[in-house]
């Protein structure tokens, strides 16, 4: 008689992580910030119940939650010149009280790092293990300022006005908020406009516990449309930051240009890793699932992989195994309400339309000649019963994308990677350098003179030698080559260089109309 197998049982939600808990967490920990169902805007230093909310769902399983409450122009621009005034007195408090302010509320943050992580999970989908280390990032990136702000500042000043953030909804702690209090640690009110696509409870209640220590914040909500004029163009505005597209950032740079205004606009490129005589494939494998971390859903992921014809058969034998192994599931579902939450590669995309698009395009691509080497399936996954699955997009590996397929030439944002096989050094490079620009990059090759020698023509801020390459944190610089970055590069003494005033006839490292400077 053949043995029977048991099935094992049905996953659960953890006990204590239902949107709901978190929620009402919100209320109890910043009573000023959440209201009923709805998050306030902050704006005159008070959290204000204007605006529309937006209804939202969590990619997570498609539970409501709380939308962002979308201003009009008229009373951003109300906001934009609050924060002016802000601005005017938060330039001339002394160091010594504004990095008293900022600390406080790092340890404030510290003390509500794990709602703020499950807020992360429910609003954008990051696992647990990831939603940890976005708020980790962003509370240790901003003590490493706030150990060096005296040097950084040094014969510098804050500038004329506030600064007015927009960024996309991947990253709100580790980039947005580490952002906006450094820029507040250097002296200058700042403002920010929650990612529409998810994040607003998140901000909201690192904003609240920024502002009850006295740091100048301004968050408001509202469409890209109706809030360009005062979030960009307003005459207030000393400096704008924009991380996100490159569509909406080309439109930013143009406004920018024209009005001679501050910036910092980090945009998409599509970032590559080139194999070229190389034999080292187990550390190829071992480095592959890290590169799905929150399903590629981050600037500085590697969509595209270059290869030499020649070692297509050992890369497959090194790749495949690694991206069969990859996890993915409902972010809070255990088997037994005791078990820690499970420990995954990523959960959902953004949203079903996020899904949606990348699967069409993959489908249309595959019509049109790609090969599909790979294609995960539900059964690789894991949740609950009966749950909302449409944001989720199992992992895809596509052979030589048609060029008319956006996955070609474009970042997909999503958990597809695609292949393209040279036979060259020329075809290699080219293919490095398909989207005029990236922020990183990587070539992995045995011979050191190889990687010295082609590493220089690959356009990329950072390339790596054989390792993934990062934003960074603290010291390290970060920026683009090409169409992926204009205006001021940032990271370490760049960021506070990018948001403060130097000397007479200063010219900051970065892309700017007239001129390209490397730090």
């Amino acid at each position: 008689m053949a043995p029977t197998h048991t099935p094992a049982p049905p996953l659960t939600l953890k006990p204590g992580t239902a949107w709901a808990d978190a929620w009402q967490r919100c209320l109890t920990t910043a009573p000023e910030a959440f209201r009923g169902d709805r998050v306030l805007n902050l704006w005159a230093a008070s959290w204000q119940q204007d605006g529309h909310p937006l209804p939202a769902t969590s990619p997570v399983d498609g539970t409501p939650i709380a939308g962002p409450p979308r201003l009009d122009a008229p009373t951003a621009q109300q906001a934009v010149r609050a924060s002016l005034d802000q601005h005017r007195a938060w330039r001339h408090i002394p160091l010594p009280e504004r990095r008293a302010r900022v600390s406080a509320t790092l340890d404030a943050l510290t003390q509500h790092r794990e709602l703020l992580a499950l807020l992360l999970v429910w609003e954008i989908g990051k696992p647990w293990r990831l939603a940890q280390a976005d708020v980790d990032r962003a509370i240790d990136g901003v003590r490493w300022y706030v150990d060096h702000i005296d040097r950084l500042l040094a014969d510098r000043t804050p500038l004329r006005g506030p600064v007015s953030n927009i960024a996309s909804w991947n990253y709100p702690m580790s980039v947005l908020v580490h952002a906006m209090l450094v820029q507040a640690l250097a002296g200058n009110a700042v403002i920010a406009k929650t990612p529409t696509d998810g994040g607003v409870a998140c901000l909201t209640l690192a904003c609240a516990l920024a502002a009850r220590e006295g740091v100048p914040l301004t968050l408001v909500s509202g469409s890209g449309r109706e809030l360009s004029a005062p979030l960009v163009r307003s005459a207030e505005i000393g400096c704008v930051s924009f991380v996100g597209g490159r569509d909406t950032g080309a439109r930013i740079a143009t406004e920018v240009a024209d009005l001679g205004k501050r910036h910092i606009l980090e945009q998409e490129g599509l970032n590559t890793w080139g194999i070229w005589n190389f034999t080292d494939w187990p550390s190829l494998t071992a480095v592959i699932p890290k590169l799905f971390d929150y399903g590629k859903q981050r600037c500085t992921a590697y969509p595209r992989f270059v290869v030499q014809r020649s070692a297509f058969d050992a890369f497959l034998s090194a790749y495949l195994p690694a991206v069969r192994s990859l996890r993915t599931g409902h972010p809070l579902a255990v088997a037994s309400p005791t078990d820690p939450l499970p420990t995954l590669d990523f959960g959902p995309l953004i949203n079903a339309a996020k899904a949606k698009e990348l699967a069409d395009q993959v489908a249309e691509a595959i019509d049109r000649g790609a090969v599909p080497l790979h294609r995960g399936s539900t059964a690789d996954a894991q949740f609950l019963p009966g749950q909302d699955t449409s944001a989720y997009l199992h992992p895809v590996t596509l052979l030589n994308p048609p060029p008319s397929s956006p996955l070609h030439h474009a970042e997909p944002f999503g958990p597809v990677d695609t292949i393209v096989l040279v036979d060259t050094e020329a075809e290699l490079l080219a293919a490095m350098n398909a989207s005029n620009g990236a922020l990183v990059a990587t070539l992995s090759t045995d011979d050191l003179a190889t990687y010295a020698r082609l590493a220089p023509q690959i356009r990329a801020f950072k390339t790596g030698h054989g390792t993934p390459r990062s934003r960074g944190d603290r010291e390290e610089l970060f920026g683009g080559f090409g169409a992926s970055w204009r205006g001021a590069f940032v990271g370490g003494e760049l960021l506070v260089r990018a948001v403060t005033d130097g000397p007479p006839g200063e010219r900051l490292p970065g892309n700017f109309p007239d001129y390209h400077l490397m730090p």
